[in-house]
């Protein structure tokens, strides 16, 4: 049954009611007229009582029912005012304890809804001011170099030549921030398509490994697989989109790791045709509090001495929204002073396929 019929049949209640108490004190009345004297037969009293009780009812039904809808619909026109809501498609409910929990249920869905708008500012201030700092560190930096070029450096070659050097790494890093704050944006709206294909990870996990061996030798941090994969490791994915998913845990691996530390990469099998790919180091760690913010852009649990380490601070944010296109699921795991595992899962090819034989003719 609707509210409006609901609503309905609980002013008619009220109007029952209502009648029924007025009729009892008007019956009440007429007695008190009969024993002081007054002529009343028992037809006239059986008459009337009935008669004054459907008149009440008829009466007290249409006004309480006109006071309260006119009264209420004002109410219904006044928050749709607020926001094309369910209000608007509702039946006006005439009856106090519907109307109530109607409005109970609106001030809660915008109360959820100014929170979330609270939160969604919060965050929106912060990534500016993070995205105005990354930004502000390089430019300058550039600035810097070319204003002292200006004012007569520029005559001494080697400085000149050792300036411009450092302004060009200024505007790679520049370069670098504004390429990985485009690429996230395509990975969030979904505009970046994904090109799918069979590899063995195995395969390509050495590759990033030979990308990365100077940068990790540096540091005297080892690099290597957990175990020997002799056979391939088949998955479904886009190749290039996941090799950056591996460079850039290695290199974030690499950035936090200590000297003379190590590196693992381990790839295990799970359910449903899924491997999950675990990055694991014995580097510095991170304080759980920490663990749950860590694939946020620009989030830096240092927030002074990382920058020293270069970067733009969305490599993590990168991992995880590519992850999460090819419907896969990114994780980490982190204990402070003892190291980190961030890990993802693929889809796994089901068996390798082998070409078939040609028989002689």
């Amino acid at each position: 049954m609707s509210s409006q019929s609901n609503s309905t049949r609980r002013s008619y209640r009220f109007a029952l009611r209502s009648s029924f108490f007025i009729t009892m004190i008007f019956g009440g009345f007429l007695g008190l007229l009969h024993i002081s004297g007054a002529t009343i037969l028992p037809w006239q009293f059986l008459t009337l009582i009935p008669c004054i009780f459907l008149v009440c009812i008829v009466v007290i039904q249409y006004r309480v029912q006109k006071f309260i809808y006119r009264r209420i619909k004002k109410i219904y026109e006044d928050v749709s005012l607020l926001e094309s809501t369910d209000f608007a498609e509702r039946e006006v409910a005439t009856d106090m304890r519907t109307l109530t929990k109607q409005v109970e249920q609106f001030a809660r869905n915008k109360k959820i809804e100014i929170e979330t708008l609270k939160v969604r500012e919060a965050y929106r201030k912060e990534i500016l001011g993070n995205i105005s700092h990354e930004l502000k560190t390089p430019l300058f930096t550039v600035q810097g170099y070319i204003d002292t070029l200006i004012e007569g450096a520029h005559k001494d070659k080697a400085i000149r030549k050792k300036y411009l050097a450092r302004a060009q790494k200024g505007v790679e890093r520049l370069t670098y921030i504004v390429n990985d704050l485009d690429m996230i944006t395509k990975l969030e709206i979904g505009d970046m398509s994904l090109e799918k294909t069979e590899f063995d990870i195995v395969d390509l996990i050495r590759q990033v490994f030979d990308q990365f061996e100077m940068k990790a030798a540096k540091k005297s941090i080892t690099i290597d697989f957990d175990m020997v994969y002799r056979k391939p490791i088949m998955v479904r994915a886009d190749q290039e989109r996941i090799q950056q998913v591996i460079a850039n845990l290695l290199v974030n691996s690499i950035k936090y790791g200590k000297k003379n530390g190590t590196t693992e990469i381990a790839i295990e099998d799970l359910i449903n045709n899924k491997v999950i790919v675990r990055v694991t180091d014995n580097g510095e760690g991170i304080a759980r509090p920490f663990v749950p913010r860590l694939f946020e852009r620009f989030f830096r649990v240092d927030r002074t001495g990382s920058r020293k380490e270069g970067g733009s601070g969305l490599g993590l944010a990168i991992v995880k929204h590519i992850v999460e296109a090819h419907n896969e699921r990114a994780y980490v795991d982190s204990e402070l002073g003892i190291g980190s595992e961030f890990s993802f899962t693929l889809e796994k090819v089901a068996a390798i396929k082998e070409p078939k034989s040609v028989l002689p003719s």
